[in-house]
């Protein structure tokens, strides 16, 4: 493409040299035809000495006159068939000393289709690329220092309930060992609740900058999600709920991180016992296709508002945007859950209405990291 747009330039200046070249030439003729038959005429009139009579018999000086106009006369046509190249090259140069000095809003119009075209259009690329990631280091700052205030937030608040609870240990002596025991379990709670704000930040970090590498094995979706669900069912007696795991097959192998999936599908089961409470049950399918595998988490609590749908894989989004310690958690769970999904060349996606919440994962049953082009294959991740 290159090539062939510096082809056509230079053709076309071989074509305005030649167009001058012939134009000089017919100005050269027609002055020297004209202007010895006046030198002829005025030489017969007996004028030898009239400035007429001069051209009827060339000498050099006369000669180098013909070549000087001829070249003056090819100069003009030349730069008169170049004027529009030239103004071409003086926007160029314009928009390219606007844009060195600041001005991001300099565009030039592409016009033609030759190096000066491509040299506009690579410059308003260039343009468009710079106010994108000027844009991208815009909302990366205003990301970073929200996330700065979400974790002081979040850290503050476990923190000052363990400092005031132990403090009131520690100086108190009339407490009585009910009331010591009720203290020191809230203050476990509080704890534990930092202690998985940090893993979730930590978590949530690595894999947003693509610091998490994966290990793709052989998983069987269905054993995993088994799996997963008893281990939660001290959660579900704790919330009275009832599960329920469905699946179109007994066994489905897929190639995956089972690590990162056994994160994925921890926080959506998560997330549906803290939000599903009032519904009084959880339900988890499973159908396998021949190349996909789609899992879905069901359940009957709360219905999500349609516009904050989208909102809920966002860091930090709660539904309920209180920081109630019974259903707020980190606000980082599902948008961890979209980054391994992504990871793995799949789609997640929700839908709530009065038939349920269900989180909705499909996964590629041949997912090849080396396509997707995610992490480095044979590396073990860590959190």
């Amino acid at each position: 493409m290159k090539n062939d747009m510096s082809r056509r330039f230079h053709t076309r200046v071989i074509t305005n040299i030649i167009l001058s070249a012939m134009f000089a030439c017919l100005v050269d003729l027609f002055l020297v035809t004209n202007l010895t038959m006046l030198g002829e005429y005025a030489v017969r009139q007996g004028r030898e000495k009239s400035l007429q009579a001069v051209f009827y018999q060339p000498d050099a000086v006369i000669t180098l006159l013909y070549v000087l106009a001829g070249i003056a006369t090819f100069s003009a046509a030349f730069l008169v068939l170049q004027k529009k190249s030239m103004d071409y090259i003086i926007k160029l140069s314009t928009a390219i000393r606007n844009i060195s000095e600041g001005d991001l809003n300099t565009t030039v119009e592409v016009v033609g289709d030759d190096e000066f075209s491509a040299m506009a259009a690579n410059l308003n690329k260039m343009v468009g690329d710079i106010r994108t990631l000027m844009d991208k280091e815009r909302e990366s700052e205003r990301t970073k220092n929200e996330l700065i205030t979400n974790i002081a937030h979040d850290l503050r608040t476990p923190l000052t309930s363990i400092i005031g609870y132990l403090e009131l240990l520690s100086v108190s002596t009339n407490i009585t060992p009910e009331m010591e025991k009720k203290y020191i379990n809230i203050t476990y709670t509080k704890a534990k609740r930092l202690e998985k704000l940090i893993e979730d930040l930590f978590g949530f970090t690595k894999l947003n900058y693509g610091k998490v590498s994966m290990k793709v094995t052989k998983v069987d979706i269905v054993k995993l999600l088994s799996q997963l669900l008893e281990e939660f069912y001290p959660n579900f007696m704790d919330k009275n709920l009832a599960y329920e795991l469905q699946s179109n097959v007994p066994a489905k192998m897929i190639n995956a991180d089972g690590n990162l999936l056994a994160r994925l599908f921890d926080n959506l089961i998560n997330n549906a016992i803290k939000y599903g409470a009032e519904g009084k049950r959880i339900v988890v399918k499973i159908h396998a296709a021949e190349t996909m595998v789609t899992v879905s988490v069901t359940n009957y609590g709360y219905v999500i508002p349609k516009e904050e749908l989208p909102l809920l894989f966002e860091k930090f989004y709660r539904v309920e945007q209180s920081r109630s310690s019974n259903t707020g958690g980190t606000g980082l769970g599902l948008a961890i859950a979209r980054n391994i999904v992504e990871m793995h060349g799949g789609t997640i996606g929700v839908a709530s209405d009065l038939n349920g919440t269900v989180f909705t994962v499909r996964l590629q049953v041949d997912f090849d990291i080396n396509k997707e082009n995610f992490g480095n294959p044979g590396e073990k991740h860590e959190f």
